[in-house]
């Protein structure tokens, strides 16, 4: 059994909010913190004679977060955000007219921007629903887009069905998990993307700017690194001799990274990503959608329509402008978001039946 209780104390920031809002940002543990300053505290004592250690530490990590998703740790890369990982799929594709990109609708807005900036090359962009989502997966559909979780309506599409269906089809899978890596399991062996991409500063409890993606094996072979730098020789760890000449990549996704990487950010989520192995993805799943059974239950009481059954909880309230009423809560201390013109309250483990009760009383405040 977690102390749930004694967990929330990892969280300052939760002494001061009613915080129901982590599908925009996750509250940073104090272990995390902690990894930061100890990472300085080391550069100081070693003025960083010991660099290159950093990076066994960084493969430590590396398989750590490969212990949370179910994949070996050569799968991982570590990047700054989603939007890398989704620029180098759609980048390093040989686009031909009338090749299709396909996603759902209500997807976030990296999933519109880059389709529609390659229209210029006669790539078709087609936006579905999910009820007309395998008709939209034509012949000519070359990759198709998606989130585990949208970050507007909440809506959890079933990746596993899908990924199956798009293997059959030979169509690739690029798969963002930044709204539930965190918050749900994921099981990539299961799952079975192509690019599979976290940004870690929502439910992961990570600093932004850190983040990382799974690449499978097929796919790296096919993929060439769209950022070439010290570290793209496969024995780039012998910095006494580096190589002088044509890159010889190495097989694992860390060819993707390049150079040097944000140290400090990635010991920071490495300390989060212990902390969830810590207290078992399975326990954390249930409680979280525990307290996301908890904020519908608020929501209807309050008069809301609610339209999602997963963590990321949307609801509208008739009459009433969701901008206007995130304004009207946060007045009061209770933090949560508008998307797309719904209300989004998203709860995570260090939550508790207290907020939930504090945002009833916010919301019964705010409708007088």
């Amino acid at each position: 059994m977690v102390d749930w209780q004694k967990v929330r104390e990892e969280f300052p920031a939760l002494r001061a909010w009613t915080f129901l809002n982590s599908a925009t940002y996750g509250q940073m543990p104090r272990r995390a913190v902690a990894a930061v300053d100890a990472h300085f505290a080391r550069r100081d004592a070693l003025a960083c004679a010991d660099f290159m250690d950093w990076f066994d530490d960084a493969d430590a990590i590396r398989a750590s977060i490969a212990r949370l998703i179910h994949c070996e740790a050569e799968d991982i890369a570590f990047i700054p955000n989603a939007s890398t990982a989704l620029s180098l799929l759609l980048r390093g594709l040989d686009w031909r007219r009338g090749d299709r990109i396909v996603t759902l609708e209500h997807e976030f807005p990296n999933h519109y921007y880059l389709p529609e900036v390659l229209r210029a090359r006669g790539v078709e962009f087609v936006e579905t629903p999910m009820a007309g989502f395998y008709d939209a997966v034509a012949e000519q559909t070359r990759v198709v887009l998606m989130s585990t979780l949208s970050y507007s309506t909440g809506f959890r599409p079933p990746v596993e069905e899908i990924g199956a269906y798009l293997r059959r089809k030979g169509v690739l899978f690029y798969l963002d998990g930044t709204q539930s890596v965190g918050a749900l399991r994921f099981d990539v062996s299961r799952v079975q993307p192509d690019l599979f991409a976290v940004h870690g500063y929502k439910w992961l409890l990570a600093p932004n700017g850190a983040g990382f993606m799974y690449v499978a094996p097929a796919l790296r072979a096919r993929l060439e690194p769209a950022v070439v730098g010290w570290r793209s020789h496969g024995d780039w760890r012998r910095p006494e001799s580096l190589h002088h000449g044509a890159p010889v990549f190495a097989e694992a996704a860390e060819k993707y990274e390049g150079a040097m990487l944000a140290f400090p950010l990635i010991y920071a989520m490495g300390a989060s990503v212990e902390m969830f192995l810590e207290l078992g993805p399975e326990a954390i799943e249930r409680r979280v959608l525990e307290l996301a059974a908890g904020v519908r239950r608020v929501l209807r009481d309050a008069g809301a329509e609610v339209l999602s059954d997963s963590p990321i909880v949307t609801a509208r309230f008739p009459g009433r402008d969701a901008p206007a009423l995130v304004a009207a809560l946060q007045a009061r201390g209770v933090l949560v978001a508008a998307r797309q013109g719904n209300l989004r309250v998203s709860a995570h483990f260090y939550n508790n039946e207290q907020d939930l009760a504090r945002l009833a009383e916010a919301l019964a405040a705010a409708g007088r």
